[in-house]
């Protein structure tokens, strides 16, 4: 199983931002030499409270630049928000300036307000996305091309360079709602689950079997990849464990139940997409509950066994644990929990 660091760039009360992109590299530093597989880029917009990380293809170039082994790879890269020819020449340039360790996470995100802020109306999303991704794979892996969609439309374009990585980078597409598990699945990509707004960890089995049998039925064959974001937090003692995390992560939980709230009833939102009764479910969780259910802390050994249970439950190539869920978590006790990780946990699930 394939591990890797994720890494939001995280805002927090008192920290300049200038400081947060020193601290998050340096944290990715750790990550690289302490054996990390993998370091994953978040992309977030017009968030001050959350996250600086809003330009994810220069921060990786930049850790391109800093690191020699270390997997790059975009967790997940909002395809629809920018013009998809230019994403191609971008992603293409940073495939070779990493020498081929670059892993092209997408996305259409869960929410509009990004949309909003550049735009475009969310309800397009799903369909531009779809537009976006055969354009990108059309410059990659063809000379010239034209292409004449609803969105875009292009004539006899030769895109350049062409990806390092033959045909092209290693494509997965993210999910964060229900309906997405299928949808990739007949789209025939790996998998990049994100639970944390559509379900717990004990939710996301069926969801993973919506996935392989829509793979199935659509014709795909042979082995794929089943990658699960998910909080990880490991320390010398299970008191450490359970203490150190907690603020940060109900932190998080309340966070999220805002983010939740404020998008009901926003244009774009289907009908079947029942945010109301999601924030109400995280309401009524404790930190136990949180512990039990939507993350993995604890001591090298109790993460290993039930790090075990999940890849064995959904079938896991790769796991891309976060150490700072909640953005609280102190920089020293984040290089602490990577350095576990990597020596002590990493090491028996491969």
């Amino acid at each position: 199983m394939e591990f890797g660091l994720f890494v939001e760039f995280p805002s927090r009360e008192g920290t300049t931002q200038a400081q947060i992109f020193k601290d998050s590299m340096e944290l990715i530093q750790a990550a690289e030499d302490s054996g990390s597989e993998g370091v994953w880029l978040a992309e977030y917009h017009f968030d001050p409270g959350r996250s600086v990380l809003s330009a994810p293809v220069t921060v990786a170039g930049a850790v391109a630049a800093r690191t020699k082994k270390v997997k790059i790879g975009l967790a997940v890269h909002v395809l629809p928000l920018r013009n998809p020819v230019q994403i191609a020449e971008e992603i293409a340039t940073l495939d070779h300036l990493s020498d081929g360790r670059l892993d092209f996470g997408i996305g259409r995100s869960a929410f509009p307000r990004i949309y909003q802020g550049y735009g475009f109306d969310y309800s397009e999303s799903r369909d531009r996305f779809d537009e976006c991704l055969e354009i990108i794979l059309k410059s990659w892996t063809e000379e010239r091309f034209s292409f004449k969609g609803k969105y875009y439309q292009y004539d006899d374009l030769c895109v350049v360079p062409k990806p390092l990585q033959k045909p092209h980078p290693p494509i997965r597409i993210g999910a964060t709602s229900a309906d997405t598990f299928e949808m990739v699945g007949r789209m025939g990509y790996p998998i990049f689950i994100n639970p944390s707004r559509v379900a717990t960890l004990l939710d996301l089995k069926p969801l993973v079997a919506d996935f392989h049998q829509a793979r199935e039925k659509a014709g795909h064959s042979g082995q794929v990849d089943v990658g699960l974001r998910v909080p990880v937090y490991v320390a010398e003692t299970k008191e450490k464990a359970y203490s150190e995390p907690k603020e940060s992560t109900m932190f998080q939980m309340q966070r999220l139940i805002n983010v939740i709230t404020q998008s009901i009833g926003e244009a774009g939102i289907s009908a079947g997409d029942d945010r109301a009764a999601q924030a109400e479910r995280l309401k009524a969780m404790t930190y136990e509950d949180v512990l039990a259910n939507m993350v993995v802390y604890g001591t090298p050994e109790s993460v290993v066994e039930r790090l075990q249970e999940l890849q064995e439950e959904l079938g896991l190539t790769q796991v891309i644990y976060e150490v700072n869920f909640g953005c609280n978590v102190p920089l020293e006790h984040q290089i602490k929990a990577v350095r576990l990780i990597n020596e002590k946990v990493a090491p028996n699930l491969n």
